[in-house]
C-alpha cells in the first residue's frame, strides 16, 4: 500500500479554509489554533508540491491548482464519511441520525405525514430536516452535508439514486367568482389561454415547471412574484390573477382561503416527488426504507385529506389518479 505524505485531517483543514476564505475562522471551525492549522496547510502544500492558497491583504484566495484539488478533497471527505456511516449501518442500518432536505413547495405538505410515519415505523431513527431550494439541496448532498432530500424529479437533480414517492399533478386555483371556477369539471388546457398567472420567484423549481407548461398555451405571467405558495394563494384570493398549485398542497392551502381549485384535463401537468441520495452512499438501503415508509403515508392519507386533495367537487371528488 502506497504511503501518503498528507492526512485526512490536513484535507479537512484545507477544505475549511476554502469554505471560509479565512485561516482564523477555519481554525475555529476545526477546533485548533490558527498557527497549528497554518502549519498543517503548509505541510499538505509541501506534500502535494503546489500552493493551494494565496494570502493577501484582501484575504485568502484559492489558486488555480488549489481549486481543482479542493474539489477532489471534498469528494475524499464525503467518501471518508461514508466509510464511518457504513460501519455504523452494519450494527443497525435504521438507527442514528440522518440529515434530509426538502424543497419549500413540498416540505409543509409532506413533512407532517412523513415525520409521523417515520417516528412510528422507524423509532430508532432520528431525522434532521432542512428546507431549501433545489440547487442548494443538491449541492449539500454532493458535499456530504445532507444524506438525501425530497425533490421534484423534473428539476435538475443530478445523477442521484432515487425512489419515487408520488406523482403530483398541478391544479388551477382561483377566486370563487372566477369564470373558470363556475363548473366542477376539470378545466381543458385551452381555456387557460389569455389568463394572467401568478408565479413563484426565481430559484423555485416549481416556477420553472409551471412556466414550461404555460408557455405552450399563451398564459401570461404577472410581474408580481411570490416567495412561497401561501403568498400565491393570498394574491390569487385578492383577484390579482389565477395560479397553479401542486395537488399535495391543496388540503393545507384551501383551509386558509376560499379559493376554488380545479384539475386540468389530461394530459395534466405534474411533477414527480422523489427521495434522492448519492449513488454510492452507505445509507442507500436506509434511504429506500425511508422512501417506502413515506410513500405509504402519502398514498394512504385520512379520508378527509383524500377528498380535499382531489382538487375537484362533484361525484368524482376524493378519487386519486390511477397513475399516482
Amino acid at each position: 500500500m502506497r504511503h501518503h505524505d498528507f492526512s485526512l485531517r490536513q484535507i479537512q483543514y484545507a477544505v475549511a479554509v476554502a469554505d471560509l476564505r479565512n485561516f482564523r475562522r477555519a481554525a475555529e471551525r476545526c477546533h485548533v489554533s490558527q498557527p497549528s492549522l497554518s502549519a498543517q496547510i503548509a505541510e499538505i502544500e509541501a506534500a502535494l508540491g503546489v500552493q493551494l492558497f494565496e494570502r493577501g491583504r484582501r484575504g485568502v484566495m484559492i489558486t488555480t491548482a488549489g481549486s481543482e484539488l479542493i474539489k477532489r478533497m471534498r469528494r475524499v471527505l464525503v467518501e471518508a464519511d461514508d466509510v464511518r456511516k457504513s460501519a455504523q449501518r452494519f450494527l443497525d442500518p435504521l438507527a442514528g441520525t440522518l440529515r434530509v432536505g426538502v424543497i419549500p413547495t413540498i416540505g409543509p405538505y409532506l413533512l407532517p405525514a412523513a415525520a409521523a410515519a417515520l417516528r412510528r415505523e422507524l423509532p430508532r431513527l432520528a431525522v434532521v430536516w432542512l428546507e431549501d431550494k433545489t440547487k442548494a439541496l443538491v449541492r449539500r448532498i454532493r458535499h456530504g452535508d445532507l444524506d438525501g432530500a425530497f425533490l421534484a424529479m423534473e428539476s435538475d437533480i443530478g445523477d442521484f439514486a432515487y425512489e419515487k414517492i408520488e406523482q403530483d399533478p398541478f391544479v388551477v386555483a382561483m377566486p370563487p367568482d372566477h369564470r373558470l371556477g363556475r363548473a366542477s369539471a376539470p378545466i381543458p388546457f385551452s381555456r387557460l389561454r389569455g389568463e394572467h398567472i401568478l408565479l413563484l420567484d426565481e430559484g423555485h423549481c416549481f416556477r420553472d415547471q409551471v412556466i414550461e407548461f404555460c408557455s405552450r398555451g399563451g398564459v401570461e405571467e404577472l410581474s408580481f412574484r411570490a416567495t412561497s405558495l401561501p403568498t400565491l394563494v393570498q394574491m390569487a384570493r385578492a383577484n390579482m390573477g389565477i395560479t397553479l398549485l401542486p395537488r399535495i398542497s391543496v388540503p393545507t392551502e384551501t383551509l386558509r382561503s376560499d379559493l376554488v381549485t380545479r384539475p386540468i384535463t389530461r394530459p395534466a401537468p405534474y411533477r414527480t416527488i422523489v427521495l434522492a441520495w448519492r449513488r454510492r452512499s452507505a445509507l442507500s438501503e436506509a434511504m429506500r426504507k425511508i422512501a417506502r415508509t413515506v410513500r405509504h403515508a402519502v398514498r394512504h392519507p385520512p379520508a378527509t385529506e383524500r377528498s380535499a386533495a382531489s382538487g375537484a367537487t362533484g361525484p368524482d371528488a376524493g378519487k386519486r389518479d390511477e397513475d399516482t
